[in-house]
């Protein structure tokens, strides 16, 4: 383990990487931010990572879904996604789940921390009051065009966004890899016990002129 985890444990020592076992998190949704994350995540030493989809991939996916091959159009994403993280640590339990998030809260799993993943506000919505309901923070994600958001919701809830079932426009992959890392560095702070801002809304975007542009809003709290 300390040869794999060399550099994390330069950085935190061995007790918060030794820590990073007991830690068991859920990634809701595996394409384009889920990939990204199970890749960021994947091989930090968190101990258990739940993957849930339903989705199969398909070829039009794979460009920003970055986890995945043309070998894989078909399988289960959520499959598919915890082969790629298994195969690069053998320090963690990928545990796909197929099916939807309703479905996922039905087994009564409590992890420390719910990373939404998807690219649905209901869904959103819905991991809000369940994060809520068994005492636990999430961390939102949302990427369209040129632009993204994060919030680490603890106190603050969902309920300041519009939800609707808008359909995303269309989007390239860095962006997609941006503000999937943006997130996997708040969790990976988070579930080590370093400090991090929140209930903070990180809007970023790129203007016409490619200059990337970040804003910060405080969240209400319920």
């Amino acid at each position: 383990m300390n040869d794999y985890f060399h550099r994390q444990i330069q950085l935190w020592g061995e007790e918060r990487q030794q820590s990073l076992q007991t830690k068991e998190i859920a990634i809701i949704g595996c394409g384009g931010l889920g990939c990204s994350l199970g890749i960021a995540l994947g091989g930090t030493g968190i101990g258990t990572i739940h993957l849930v989809d339903f989705d199969r991939v398909e070829v039009h996916n794979i460009h920003r879904q970055i986890a995945f091959t043309k070998e894989d159009t078909g399988k289960y994403k959520c499959e598919a996604l915890a082969r790629v993280i298994t195969s690069r640590c053998d320090f963690v339990n990928a545990k796909p789940f197929v099916g939807d998030f309703d479905a996922f809260c039905e087994e009564g799993i409590v992890p420390d921390l719910i990373i939404d993943a998807t690219d649905n506000l209901p869904v959103r919505a819905q991991i809000d009051k369940h994060a809520k309901a068994i005492q636990r923070p999430w961390l939102y994600g949302s990427v369209e065009a040129w632009n993204g958001q994060v919030c680490f919701f603890e106190e603050s809830d969902f309920s300041a966004f519009s939800i609707s079932n808008k359909a995303p426009a269309g989007i390239a992959a860095p962006i997609v890899m941006h503000i999937a890392s943006l997130q996997a560095n708040l969790a990976l702070r988070y579930l080590a016990g370093l400090e991090i801002r929140k209930d903070l809304l990180y809007y970023l975007y790129f203007d016409t002129h490619g200059e990337l542009i970040t804003q910060k809003f405080q969240m209400p709290v319920s």
